[in-house]
């Protein structure tokens, strides 16, 4: 019932050096790692995801300014509206 014998370990390496090939077992292993790891982060994720930890950005004031405007700018006494309606823009409309 021993599964791990020695003899057992050599024999499953064999055929997975048979069946997948040598040069891309580490690209494998590589690749079996940092799903471990991107799970283990997700994982932690969700076990603070209940958890309301304020962050750095949403603590900290930021001081604003009131803007007022410019007294220097005086309107033009020139300007007055017109009584004529603009014309109405035909552009990419259908016929009326």
């Amino acid at each position: 019932m021993n599964l791990f014998k020695p003899e057992h370990l050599i024999v499953l390496v064999v055929l997975l050096g048979l069946l997948f090939g040598w040069k891309k077992l580490p690209d494998a292993a590589r690749s079996l790692g940092r799903s471990m790891r991107i799970f283990k982060s997700e994982v932690e994720e969700m076990k603070k995801d209940g958890k309301e930890t304020p962050s750095a950005a949403s603590t900290d004031t930021v001081k604003g300014e009131t803007v007022r405007p410019n007294d220097d700018v005086k309107p033009d006494p020139n300007w007055a509206p017109t009584a004529k309606s603009p014309e109405r823009e035909t552009h990419n409309q259908p016929p009326a």
